[in-house]
């Protein structure tokens, strides 16, 4: 367990004694380490020196058959009955969300999908590829009903802002677009940084938080972009943080998810977590450093968040939680992305494998 930077880090053992009459495995753990308490699903470990201490959590169930090769991202639809998955293996699936079982192949895009999520209604899918096109598509018969052209390179990230008339696309051209889904047209350029953008999010901005006014009236084509921040992570190690409509800076990030209206959440290339407040950003409310690793995902989950690196851990932290919930079996893949759907976590990796975890294992 490594807690901040320049401490040692501490090394223990498990050692499995047997399996009891009950089923479950009978665990003691070496000096300086403490099992708290184990079941068929998870393990509770604890480190009382460095005031540590991690429930890990196995699969509820592993779909092995959806892909061929690495499963890149993937999403859940909004009532929980599907989710579609990218992969390296050049295809992108839907699939039923309670056993894995293939639905739909969505075919269209030239060379690989790096993106793909639903739209709030869970029948329409977006997805973006190295083509530099954006997809819209029918769930029900796997039809591609809309492709927007004008990006210069690989689509990387997408964001819905709303219901979904308006979407927002990064690419490795630099470039941020907002689209119009009704007349599959490009509503403008929101920023060209002249370094790759890697991830984008939208999210409503805290009422104290001056977003600044368009240069120009806004399209009447623009819905709901009104008090919307959008954040841009680059590859050149920065994090910008703009007024959706107005297309003005608001300030400067290292992160890519919200967790409240002023709140965000900043994840690093060396394993970095910021915890920022919008409304002074220059200082951390918190930094957490698990592992050196890329942090590849964040996703806020009730009052915390979920986050997953290269190194293939995936873990909870909550707030009303003294312990942090690992969530297990990708051994040292990477895990790309996290989706969830009630008490139900979806996790897709490197190995090729969608694995689902329920919190009520716990």
């Amino acid at each position: 367990m490594k807690e901040g930077e320049g401490k040692p880090t501490l090394y223990g053992t498990l050692t499995c004694q047997g399996i009891g009459q009950d089923g479950i495995p009978e665990v003691t753990a070496s000096e300086g380490f403490i099992v708290n308490e184990i079941n068929k699903k998870s393990l509770h470990i604890s480190c009382p020196k460095e005031n540590a201490s991690s429930k890990f959590l196995a699969p509820f169930t592993t779909f092995p058959r959806i892909h061929a090769k690495s499963v890149t991202c993937l999403d859940i639809s909004s009532g929980g009955g599907l989710g579609v998955s990218s992969s390296t293996d050049g295809s992108m699936k839907i699939w039923q969300a309670s056993n894995g079982e293939l639905r739909r192949v969505l075919e269209g895009h030239v060379f690989d999908v790096n993106c793909c999520r639903f739209f709030p209604s869970g029948l329409v899918v977006l997805s973006g590829g190295m083509d530099a096109q954006l997809k819209i598509w029918s769930a029900e018969d796997a039809s591609c009903v809309v492709t927007f052209k004008g990006h210069k390179g690989g689509v990387l990230d997408t964001a819905i802002v709303d219901r979904g008339r308006n979407v927002v696309s990064c690419s490795r051209d630099g470039t941020a677009r907002l689209w119009d889904c009704g007349r599959s047209a490009c509503l403008g350029v929101i920023a060209d940084c002249g370094s790759s953008i890697n991830g984008v999010a939208v999210g409503a901005a805290d009422n104290s938080i001056n977003l600044g006014s368009p240069e120009q009236i806004p399209s009447e084509r623009e819905v709901g972009t009104e008090s919307k921040m959008l954040l841009l992570a680059r590859e050149d190690k920065k994090l910008q943080c703009l007024g959706l409509q107005s297309r003005q800076p608001a300030n400067a990030f290292n992160c890519c998810t919200f967790l409240s209206g002023f709140v965000l959440l900043a994840g690093t290339q060396d394993g970095n977590i910021y915890q920022l407040d919008v409304r002074s950003p220059r200082v951390p409310v918190q930094v957490m450093h698990r592992s050196g690793a890329p942090v590849l995902s964040l996703l806020s989950f009730r009052d915390g968040f979920i986050a997953s690196q290269g190194d293939g851990s995936c873990f909870i932290v909550q707030q009303d939680l003294d312990y942090v919930i690992e969530l297990t079996g990708a051994d040292c893949d990477p895990v790309y992305k996290v989706a969830t759907w009630e008490k139900q976590i979806y996790t897709c990796c490197r190995d090729g494998l969608v694995r689902r975890y329920q919190l009520c294992d716990l």
